[in-house]
């Protein structure tokens, strides 16, 4: 059970994935909904599970290698998730992730994570995402719905037009660092 110390143990971060190599152990319904995020995060997916569900059998788009994960597999990723009904599978994905520096997601299993995956809702650029630290997904997950109901319809354009004046800044030679963007977002988001 995660508590507040447990909490400040985790650093938020986001990763660019586009073309890493990322090990899925395990062929569910829940690690298949993994492949379908770090999919459409451009990463390169390979699955290995002694049993694969068939929507992820027929995708060309991933590697499949039906068999029971071996110790040592994650060596050459850039990162593992593991989702499994097996703790022994779990524990030696994740051991062997903390010895070769390969970061490790163990699904519902935060004890065996090097990183955990926050509840994340998507408005173009805008990624807003929750986390518990792991103590209740169930309430991050209520979060980020609450959260998103209340985000801007006009959200997408906001961050187009931000992004827009960022550039024209750093193409002048400034920094944009030294803006205060905070009156500018609030009217942006005012008039949308």
């Amino acid at each position: 059970m995660s508590s507040a110390s447990d909490a400040q143990q985790w650093y938020p971060v986001m990763l660019r994935l586009t073309g890493k190599r990322v090990l899925v152990v395990g062929g569910g319904k829940v690690a298949t909904r993994k492949v379908d995020g770090l999919t459409a995060a451009g990463a390169l997916v390979t699955v290995v599970a002694p049993v694969i569900t068939d929507e992820l059998r027929t995708r060309a788009d991933i590697t499949i290698e039906q068999r029971p994960y071996a110790s040592g597999d994650v060596a050459g990723y850039w990162l593992a998730v593991v989702s499994t009904d097996d703790a022994g599978t779990q524990q030696q994905v994740f051991d062997d992730g903390e010895r070769l520096g390969v970061w490790v997601n163990a699904a519902d299993d935060p004890d065996r994570c090097s990183f955990i995956l926050p509840a994340v809702v998507r408005r173009g650029p805008v990624v807003v995402s929750v986390s518990t630290a792991g103590a209740s997904p169930a309430l991050a997950q209520e979060l980020r719905d609450r959260i998103a109901d209340g985000l801007p319809p006009e959200l997408e354009a906001v961050a187009a037009d931000l992004a827009a004046r960022r550039r024209d800044i750093q193409a002048g030679g400034g920094s944009t660092e030294e803006v205060d963007w905070r009156p500018l977002v609030k009217r942006l988001l005012d008039d949308e």
